[in-house]
């Protein structure tokens, strides 16, 4: 149906109500519900039916008394007065009213409606250009049926047809609207159309919103609405909040939509968010968990990341709590997101490079020496950004400035958690054998023998906390190996999907970290006899066994996972021949 159609459409008569003809319930004349009608006479049970019946009748509007002159065909509007709009709407959102919620009818007639004030408020815009008092009153009237437009978010399954009367077309044309009051009215009820509980009650009505969506490049749309916001206004800073929440609505329906989002301009605008000076507020921390998520997963936004200076911006960010621990809860929330996009970002081998070149290595080593909350994250980001072949340079650099004196001492000491120590002990264990399990695999030269060195000195003082970490951490792997063999057989899956099940729960039970210590320990004792005979010595006594060691690093080595093919061969024969020397 397209807008000629739709202006020319005609409701049906509407079907002779209840109590019409009854003489205890008089009707006024006119369809519409006015104050003068209220304060006659008549019980007040009379009056709420005749609310109802109104409200049934065509979902908040009445018919047009007078369809004769040109001017009245923008001037659909019912003389309700506010305390009886809040009234209908309130029936039109209550769950428990009585009656039926917005139909198909009752759609067409919004939609008629919406589309006559908006043609109005276009013409007196253009007529009266140079005096926005003449186009005020079309302004109201337009951003109010925007508002009534609400109604179509409690009945999903209309969602096709506000697409095929090229209603949400219209709707989405308003984001560029003039007065930003609108556009922001706009946002907010494309906030509730795509809101996650209501998409879910209606897969047809999902599809047909979504697929229109991505047509209209919804997310380029958005950009462009925000790009005009000012936060400074508290309406203007609610519509940049719900932008967001339509993203975040659209990534969990659709996960297409968050290299879309990323692609159409969003990256780069919450990056430039992020980077204002502007103090920390409850959209900072929102736009931090939206950069998460479109960073997370896809690699593509990585690189895009990279290539706009991301890593940078989060830097600085992050520098603020180097001295400095954030003010509030929802503070410490947000730099947590900064820590964890950091780590996605890294997960990218171009933007590893770009966090040795800006200085990251620096700035997390300082924040593990200040003992203040961003210790938890920079360690972190330290595993992220020296794992595998592509942390080699970040490692020797490590070693470079200094980074053993920080990372030994938490190595021997694990510090207390308290509720400031975000991390647990098993979390802080993992990170730190995992950097330098990362050092001693890519350091080379002088940085190697620097680390080697390290578990010769004090006694072989660190040699023994290896193996005390090993025996906690093996103690943890068998109470899990013990429970999966009381489990029962689940017949619903094959062994290969129970098996790759029952190795997730082994490593997220202690294995991934005891598959870390473990090849600290055969590194060191491959280069060391003195090592090697402290390692037989500790396990003699405590009446553990080297082919613990063997079995575990061999279940490891042929668990490499699907990275580069050549990088995965060489690890493992790496490993194997560490293996046979133990």
């Amino acid at each position: 149906m397209d807008i000629g159609e739709l202006l020319a459409f005609k409701p049906e008569q509407t079907p002779k109500r209840p109590h019409d003809d009854d003489d205890d319930f008089p009707v006024p004349e006119s369809n519409s519900i006015g104050t003068d009608d209220l304060r006659r006479g008549g019980d007040e049970k009379a009056k709420r039916m005749r609310r109802i019946a109104d409200a049934k009748e065509t979902a908040n509007y009445s018919k047009p008394q007078n369809t004769n002159a040109s001017v009245s065909a923008f001037e659909f509007d019912p003389e309700l007065t506010e305390e009886e709009r809040e009234k209908i709407l309130k029936y039109v959102e209550s769950e428990e009213a009585e009656g039926e919620a917005l139909d198909e009818q009752g759609l067409k007639k919004l939609i008629l409606v919406f589309e006559k004030r908006n043609l109005k408020n276009q013409e007196m815009r253009i007529k009266f250009a140079d005096n926005p008092e003449k186009f005020m009153d079309s302004e109201v009237e337009l951003h109010t049926v925007i508002q009534d437009l609400k109604a179509v978010a409690t009945v999903p399954d209309l969602y096709p047809l506000l697409v095929e009367l090229h209603g949400l077309h219209s709707l989405l044309e308003l984001l560029a609207h003039q007065n930003t009051d609108i556009s922001v009215a706009i946002v907010d009820l494309l906030q509730e159309l795509t809101d996650v509980d209501i998409l879910g009650e209606s897969s047809e009505g999902a599809g047909a919103l979504i697929d229109a969506l991505r047509k209209e490049q919804i997310c380029a749309l958005l950009v462009q609405n925000l790009e005009r916001l000012n936060e400074q206004v508290k309406e203007e800073a609610d519509g940049v909040h719900n932008t967001l929440a339509i993203v975040e609505n659209l990534t969990e329906i659709e996960g297409d939509f968050v290299r879309q989002a990323a692609e159409q301009g969003l990256l780069a605008w919450l990056l430039k968010r992020l980077k204002g000076k502007s103090p920390f507020d409850p959209n900072k921390l929102y736009c931090s968990e939206i950069l998460s998520i479109l960073i997370q997963t896809e690699n593509e936004n990585r690189l895009l990341f990279g290539a706009l200076d991301g890593v940078d911006v989060l830097l600085q960010q992050l520098a603020v709590y180097k001295r400095n621990d954030p003010a509030s809860n929802e503070e410490q929330e947000y730099m947590q997101n900064l820590f964890n996009c950091m780590c996605s970002a890294l997960m990218a081998r171009e933007n590893r490079d770009r966090f040795l070149n800006g200085e990251g290595l620096q700035l997390m080593n300082l924040m593990l020496r200040e003992k203040k909350m961003s210790r938890n994250g920079s360690l972190k980001v330290l595993d992220h950004a020296m794992a595998g072949q592509d942390g080699r340079e970040n490692c020797n650099k490590f070693v470079e400035i200094l980074g053993l004196r920080t990372i030994f001492p938490l190595f021997m000491k694990t510090p207390k958690r308290n509720k400031l120590r975000l991390l647990s002990a098993d979390e802080h264990e993992e990170h730190v054998a995992s950097v330098i399990a990362s050092m001693l695999r890519n350091c080379k030269g002088t940085q190697r023998q620097r680390m080697l060195a390290k578990f010769t000195e004090n006694d072989h003082e660190k040699v023994d906390r290896l193996l005390e970490l090993h025996l906690k951490y093996l103690a943890k792997v068998e109470a899990i190996d013990k429970e999966i063999d009381q489990q029962p057989k689940d017949s619903s899956i094959d062994e290969d999907e129970e098996a790759e099940n029952n190795y997730i729960k082994r490593l997220t039970g202690g294995l991934f970290t005891l598959q870390r210590i473990d090849y600290i320990l055969l590194e060191v004792s491959a280069t060391s006899e003195t090592v090697k005979q402290r390692v037989l010595q500790i396990l003699n006594l405590r009446g553990a066994s080297m082919k613990t060691i063997r079995s575990i690093m061999r279940e490891y080595a042929g668990n490499l996972g699907d990275g580069d093919t050549d990088w995965r061969e060489q690890e493992q024969s790496h490993i194997l021949s560490l293996v046979d020397r133990f």
